[in-house]
């Protein structure tokens, strides 16, 4: 007996290092490509909600967090995230890319599963976007991703999937119930507030000025989320077709409810509503994808569709200007997803999970409510103080005369729908704010 320590130590040694399995690598490059994907079919399913004025500056916000984002991960955020270091944050082992090669990290190189991971915080990062459109200002929108991603993404990454504190105390969150949603939506709703409202909120109706790409932006984002979900089991194999199949049927019945609800409350069955019950259905079954049964996802799906529908319904009889619903989408989304994986979990779909409540473990439960509620709370605070602190030295949102026109030609001196011929006269955004309307000189009709 007192030789086995040194005989483990020796079989240890002489284990062969793990391999990259190809069947693995190309699912994995499929999956990667298919969470880039979601980030500009986000912008589309923004850009439709907004008005004509707002569309392309909408969709930016999406499209830029794919280099902003992506590189502040690969420079230092991806260290923060997945380096060994302590249970709040990680390390800068691999800080500029050190040390990620072609070696495998599990059963696929190092380098994808890097890739794959920031696909992740690039779209958690532009969901954020949909509660501060057609008012926040173009760069220190930028700059509030840098400090996002580095200050709140990574930790929290870190905390769930890099080995951190709450990750050691057992949280089941497949591929990013808290570490994406919550995490996003508490973060869009402290950003809503403390920007304010748009100028004709309340005042006139605010209408979608292009449905069908409210409904492209959905399909889309369904087709990536299969890489979203199933790439998260981060291999080719029998747990990643559960949470395939789960985020096939979830969404399903999330839209079904989701329609009917509509229909009984107002007589009609919108398309912007069909479609946000589609994404509510995606985003509530992404902690539990790969711990529940499928039987489980039809059921999580068609509970998910209420709290969702509801807290949407409450926020536009207030004064929060969470402009495309956020926090109701993703943050209470994530919240039901998260608490569910509780109620739902069996280790017989995922013997490296856990059971929930009703396979007998109520403690589950309990866990899943500590990662979420200290995720709300980091994440709602931190952002109040980078937006607070970015306030100090550039002002966030645009005045309202430029937000009037539209944050389109302001922003990017350019628009989505044009009419006639002719260039854009784009005046500079704080002299156009303070200089006064021209004065009308009367004029001595000729005839």
């Amino acid at each position: 007996m007192t030789l086995l320590p040194q005989l483990l130590a020796l079989q240890a040694a002489a284990a062969p290092p793990p391999a990259v399995v190809p069947a693995d690598t190309a699912w994995m490059l499929v999956s990667t490509a298919l969470v880039l994907l979601m980030t500009p079919a986000l912008g589309f399913f923004y850009g439709g909600l907004v008005r004509s004025k707002n569309s392309l500056n909408t969709m930016m916000m999406s499209y830029v967090a794919l280099g902003i984002v992506g590189v502040v991960w690969a420079l230092l955020s991806y260290s923060l995230s997945f380096s060994e270091g302590g249970p709040w944050i990680g390390g800068t082992t691999n800080a500029l890319l050190n040390g990620v090669g072609t070696e495998a990290k599990g059963t696929i190189p190092h380098v994808l599963f890097m890739a794959y991971q920031g696909t992740f915080a690039i779209i958690t990062a532009a969901l954020i976007s949909g509660a501060v459109v057609e008012r926040m200002r173009f760069g220190p929108y930028i700059a509030f991703l840098v400090l996002w991603s580095l200050l709140v993404y990574a930790p929290v990454a870190h905390w769930v999937w890099g080995g951190g504190w709450l990750m050691t105390r057992g949280i089941l969150d497949f591929a990013g119930g808290t570490v994406v949603h919550i995490n996003a939506g508490i973060s869009a709703l402290v950003a809503a507030m403390v920007l304010g409202a748009r100028k004709d909120y309340t005042r006139q109706a605010i209408l979608p000025h292009n449905v069908p790409f409210v409904l492209l932006g959905a399909g889309l984002l369904w087709f990536g989320w299969f890489g979203f979900n199933g790439g998260s089991a981060l291999a080719s194999n029998e747990l990643a077709a559960v949470a395939f199949t789960n985020t096939f049927l979830a969404p399903m019945t999330t839209m079904v409810v989701w329609v009917l609800l509509d229909y009984f409350r107002t007589g009609r069955a919108t398309a912007v509503g069909g479609a946000t019950g589609i994404v509510v259905g995606l985003v509530a079954i992404t902690p539990a994808a790969g711990f529940v049964s499928p039987t489980g996802a039809l059921l999580l799906g068609a509970i998910a569709a209420f709290p969702s529908y509801f807290a949407i319904v409450l926020r536009s009889r207030t004064r929060v200007d969470d402009s495309l619903d956020v926090f109701a989408g993703h943050g209470i989304g994530g919240l039901t997803g998260a608490l569910l994986t509780g109620v739902f979990a069996q280790k017989a779909w995922n013997a490296a999970g856990n059971n929930g409540l009703l396979a007998g473990n109520p403690a589950q439960l309990g866990i899943q409510a500590l990662g979420a509620l200290s995720a709300m709370l980091y994440a709602g605070l931190m952002t109040f103080v980078i937006l607070k602190a970015l306030g100090l030295v550039m002002a966030l949102r645009a005045a309202p005369r430029t937000e009037g026109v539209g944050m389109d030609v302001s922003q990017h001196g350019e628009e989505a729908y044009t009419s006639g011929e002719g260039s854009i006269l784009v005046m500079p955004e704080v002299a156009a704010a303070s200089a006064p309307a021209p004065a009308l000189t009367p004029q001595t009709a000729s005839r």
